[in-house]
């Protein structure tokens, strides 16, 4: 097992990394229990798969709970989805002092932190991450959020888990496909600031989606790592570090939005072609080399990542998706921060260019 610390102070939190830890789980959260007693939030493709392993060791440390089994997928991240979750913890007698887990992707996550974060003025959580881009990313941070018509993520709260407990043997089960939108997360930690990552990448991506666990241990540690140390340096995005791990989101943001938040397009796959159109906005005003944007979207559709407004199956005009991204919550004064590149590990945080600016961008896009 490995464990790395997210520091934040006397909010501070482990992540633990290490095959068949749901088996075991019941060790590390009967520290953290006033009472012991439990709560589990899932979706229906998880339980099937690990609801009973994971009771059946909480129950071998002697913890009783109660589970929540929700639809999978972005629709569930909403105000409807909220309102059951929140009404059923008060059933449940839920108490400050509790920890809920929210065992699954990272819907899961963000609803089941954000409704922690509210239900009397604040209980805890546990994170058990059972995709890759839960595991890589949405799981650490405290960020929490559901999904409302003008956008994604815009009702939340930042609110830090107590644990954060990663079994990469659950990709097993998970489909090459949110395995994908999972991999796109690990490639950006490479773009961001970390250029031989993204060499790696390169080199192992593909071996890493076709089951390679040493290549997927590494995945999660490396991005693990670098998530923790950028939360703990701007845990509330009140700097610039913290910003730049939303390269390529707000792109995505809007190609998410203009296919309905729908398994049209999953999350990280709009991430995969949002960081391909960061990349090549970057090139067209001469801030980074056409190459390492070419590179970028040669590896992306290496591993059959959307890598285009075509390939993210997008045909709207470019001014329709500068009017999703004006909704972003990242909007300051009126003016939308972007995150470019000046090359590969290498972005930065910009409001040099207007949303009129992207649009015009994203109609050439379109055409190309």
């Amino acid at each position: 097992m490995e464990s790395l610390t997210v520091e934040l102070g006397s909010r501070s939190y482990p992540i633990l990394i290490g095959d068949g830890l749901i088996r075991d789980i019941g060790e590390h959260v009967a520290p953290l229990l006033k009472r012991p007693r439990t709560m589990i939030v899932t979706d229906t493709h998880v339980a099937d798969h690990y609801l009973i392993p994971l009771g059946t060791a909480l129950a071998m440390a002697d913890i009783s709970f109660s589970s929540f089994v929700l639809d999978p997928g972005e629709s569930t991240k909403s105000w409807a989805g909220l309102a059951r979750l929140t009404e059923w913890l008060i059933g449940e007698g839920v108490e400050r002092g509790d920890h809920v887990i929210a065992l699954g992707g990272g819907v899961i996550g963000d609803l089941v932190g954000f409704a922690c974060s509210i239900v009397k003025r604040g209980c805890n959580f546990i994170q058990v991450p059972t995709t890759l881009l839960a595991q890589v990313d949405s799981s650490v941070g405290g960020k929490t959020a559901i999904n409302v018509p003008a956008g994604k993520n815009l009702i939340g709260a930042f609110h830090q888990p107590a644990l954060v407990v990663i079994d990469p043997t659950t990709l097993e089960t998970l489909p090459r496909r949110e395995l994908g939108a999972g991999y796109a997360e690990v490639v950006k930690y490479g773009l961001i600031d970390d250029a031989t990552f993204f060499g790696w990448c390169e080199a192992n991506g593909a071996a890493l989606l076709a089951g390679d666990s040493e290549a997927r241990h590494k995945a999660i540690a490396q991005g693990v790592a670098a998530k923790a140390r950028i939360v703990a340096a701007d845990e509330r995005e009140t700097q610039d570090i913290r910003a730049l791990l939303n390269l390529g989101h707000s792109f995505g943001h809007a190609l998410e939005a203009e296919t309905g938040y729908s398994d049209r397009l999953l999350h990280g796959e709009a991430v995969a072609a949002g960081m391909v159109l960061a990349h090549q906005f970057s090139a067209a005003k001469g801030l980074c080399t056409p190459e390492d944007a070419v590179r970028v979207r040669d590896h992306l559709a290496s591993v059959d990542l959307p890598h285009s407004l075509a390939s993210a199956g997008v045909n709207t005009g470019g001014a329709e998706l500068a009017d999703h991204m004006a909704h972003d919550k990242k909007v300051r004064g009126g003016k939308l921060p972007l995150i470019l590149t000046r090359g590969i590990g290498r972005s930065f945080v910009t409001d040099e260019y207007g949303l009129d600016a992207v649009a015009a961008f994203l109609d050439g896009q379109r055409a190309a």
